[in-house]
């Protein structure tokens, strides 16, 4: 008995032993020591690549073949139009029936869109046949969301964890956005117009593919909610004019940033100046989810941002030098990842459970609509004024933002005690 009992308590020691080690994972490496987390990271990936892809690749395929910019730009923009009304229903479809019942459809859908597109610029169809065509890439689903959902699904219990997969996810949006661009300009100048839009459609097919067969990691469907909206929610409404006015320093920086290297006679460098902001941004999101999230202020996050958004403006004002422009982005960029993330994290916390897909897709609508709204107002204020002045939009958007969650009183994400 007493060789039996000793038995037992070092089994017991080596049992809280590897608890104890399995608990020491930490940050990144506890969330791809989860089953099945690196294969559904990677479809998601694959799948999220082309979001950055489209948009360029049709810009290029259609003035390339139209010889219009205008209609490049109506037909792009009337897809976002279309993607922002279509998200949250889909989304709602989706926390309903399942990740791999409706999201997968969804993207044949989508990807038979790209595809009618294609047809119709390399076969000269009337231009009314490209918005109709666009408009059916409206069914993509919202791919960050979906993974997000299914982090949020995996680690339910553990707050802190949930906080570095909303890090990490926000660095691979802004590492796609970076890649997108620049893998689309690649294809579409190397070998044919059509090129970008095609690879960006066997990589979203094949990498939503990838994605739902992971079916160990997908949440469950939830019955149909007789609950509130999610628009009712607490915070809610004012999160959501807090993402709008967000999208708006994305879209207005963009353009402004464009206009304002042309003026300098290297708009062929806007892009890679662009990419460093996205890169800011990332390398900002990967350090801010290795922190623990304890009381993170989404106010703070959004004045650093009112105050770093300053810096292009600043630079372009006082040096008229494109390098120190790209090193105020890409310094002014690492303000965007912690203030999504935490606006993120918030917005998981106020929707009801079974309604969380529908919820992070309306705030997606909100940012692709801020982000149409900063562009028309960019445009605007470069034309009617000059590049320089015009890096005052994207700085006023800002102070928008922190003056919503300021009125608004947002709060604060605050760890969250673990189910029992």
């Amino acid at each position: 008995m007493p060789q039996q009992t000793a038995q037992d308590t070092r089994q017991s020691t080596q049992e809280d032993r590897i608890e104890s080690e399995a608990r020491r994972f930490t940050g990144y490496r506890r969330l791809f020591s989860l089953p099945g987390a690196r294969a559904f990271t990677v479809g998601n990936l694959l799948a999220r690549l082309p979001i950055g892809m489209f948009s360029v690749s049709a810009v290029v395929m259609i003035a390339g073949s139209r010889g219009s910019y205008a209609l490049a730009g109506a037909v792009t923009a009337t897809g976002l139009a279309a993607t922002a009304l279509a998200g949250p229903w889909l989304a709602r479809l989706v926390d309903r029936h399942g990740q791999a019942r409706v999201a997968l459809p969804a993207t044949v859908v989508a990807v038979l869109g790209s595809l009618a597109l294609l047809l119709c610029v390399r076969y000269d169809a009337p231009d009314w046949t490209l918005f109709a065509a666009y408009a059916g890439t409206a069914a993509t689903p919202n791919i960050g969301g979906l993974s997000r959902a299914r982090w949020a699904h995996l680690l339910r219990d553990e707050p802190d964890a949930q906080h570095t997969a909303n890090a990490f996810e926000q660095a691979a949006d802004e590492l796609c956005f970076m890649l997108g661009p620049v893998l689309a300009s690649f294809l579409t100048g190397t070998f044919f117009p059509e090129a970008g839009t095609l690879v960006g459609a066997v990589l979203l097919l094949a990498g939503m593919a990838l994605f739902t067969a992971q079916r160990a990691t997908e949440p469950p469907p939830q019955a149909r909610s007789k609950g509130r909206s999610p628009l009712r929610s607490p915070g809610i409404p004012a999160l959501l004019a807090c993402f709008t006015a967000t999208g708006a320093v994305f879209g207005s920086m963009e353009v402004v940033t464009i206009a304002y290297a042309d003026a300098q006679g290297h708009r062929a460098a806007a892009g890679v100046v662009l990419a460093l902001q996205a890169a800011g941004s990332c390398a900002a999101g990967l350090a801010y989810g290795a922190l623990k999230p304890t009381g993170l202020r989404l106010v703070r996050c959004l004045a650093g941002m009112a105050v770093l958004m300053t810096l292009p403006w600043l630079a372009a004002g006082l040096t008229g030098s494109l390098v120190a422009l790209a090193g105020a982005l890409l310094v002014a960029g690492m303000a965007t990842a912690p203030t999504m993330v935490t606006a993120m994290t918030l917005v998981q916390r106020r929707t009801p459970a079974d309604r969380l897909n529908e919820g992070m897709s309306l705030m997606v609508t909100g940012l692709l609509t801020g982000i149409a709204c900063g562009s028309a107002t960019g445009g605007w204020a470069t034309e009617h004024l000059t590049p320089t002045v015009a890096y005052a939009v994207p700085v006023t958007s800002a102070v928008l933002a922190l003056g919503v969650a300021t009125l608004a009183r947002v709060g604060a994400v605050r760890p969250a005690v673990p189910a029992a």
